[in-house]
């Protein structure tokens, strides 16, 4: 077993994080888990994770949200860093919702059947706001009232959203079906097993 720092955003975040690293292989154990809320905690931590990365394998899973692109996410994050391959920092395009309404198999359980799915997730300006909004079109209303906030709620989402979804993520989500149809999350699938390739090295 290989322990992973996982740090993220968020208790959704988290949930993927584990879920990827379940799915990389290699016995991989995510610990210690390192969240708090919102990016600008793991942005200002950056020189933690590339110091930690030096003696164990980090994770770092980040929305992308209103920068231009995920590579230029990384190079301001980054800066003049040089820090080890063992440090994983991907992107969710726009945001780790978009990851999950990528498998329409597993979404299907939450809003029902009929309607459309988006067929290209990352593409969404906001897959949140369209996430919540197909959830109040489409989901039975036991979902709905666990999921949407109700008017004039400060919450953008329904007080059971993240437990719901990351029950989801951790029980029928599959990273595999989600991947065909979310670029951002496919390259995350590949760095990760990257990092496993890596770790069969070192110890052959």
């Amino acid at each position: 077993m290989t322990f992973v720092a996982l740090a993220t955003e968020d208790e959704l975040s988290e949930a993927v994080g584990k879920r990827l690293l379940i799915d990389a292989g290699y016995q991989l154990e995510p610990a210690p888990l390192l969240r708090r809320n919102g990016s600008g905690y793991l942005r200002s931590k950056m020189d933690s994770w590339c110091e930690m990365a030096k003696r164990k394998p980090v994770f770092l899973l980040t929305d992308l949200d209103r920068t231009v692109c995920p590579a230029e996410l990384r190079a301001a994050w980054i800066g003049n860093r040089k820090p080890s391959e063992n440090l994983v920092m991907r992107v969710a395009v726009q945001e780790i919702e978009a990851w999950i309404l990528a498998d329409h198999q597993a979404l299907k359980t939450i809003v029902g059947s009929r309607g459309s799915l988006p067929m290209d997730p990352d593409a969404l300006p906001d897959p949140k706001q369209y996430f919540l909004r197909l959830i109040a079109k489409q989901a039975r209303r036991e979902i709905r009232e666990e999921l949407v906030a109700d008017a004039g709620a400060i919450a953008s989402q329904g007080i059971g959203y993240n437990a719901r979804l990351s029950h989801l993520v951790s029980t029928i989500w599959s990273p595999e079906r989600a991947a065909l149809r979310s670029k951002s999350l496919h390259k995350a699938r590949i760095r990760l097993r990257e990092l496993v390739h890596r770790m069969h090295l070192n110890q052959d």
